[in-house]
């Protein structure tokens, strides 16, 4: 089974992309079969990253950005896929 983990911030004003290149800097503990990074409007970053494992594992996540760095806290979904 595939499992996407999306983890999403908003950054504090002005700071988009010193969210962005923090997020780029930041590894987990083990290696996703995918990972992608996305910003939109907003200063928002998106990273996604694809697992080959059972859905409610426990998986290595990033994880949240210092306190000043972003506008709330993180956003996290986890989706399997159908196929």
């Amino acid at each position: 089974m595939t499992v996407a983990l999306m983890w999403e911030a908003r950054a504090a004003e002005g700071r988009g992309a010193e969210l962005l290149a923090w997020v780029r800097e930041q590894t987990v503990a083990a290696s996703p079969l995918r990972r992608e990074v996305l910003r939109a409007p907003g200063d928002r970053v998106l990273v996604i990253t694809w697992w080959d494992a059972p859905y409610d594992a426990e998986l290595p996540e990033l994880p949240e950005p210092a306190g000043e760095l972003v506008a709330r806290p993180v956003h996290r979904w986890r989706f399997e896929s159908v196929g």
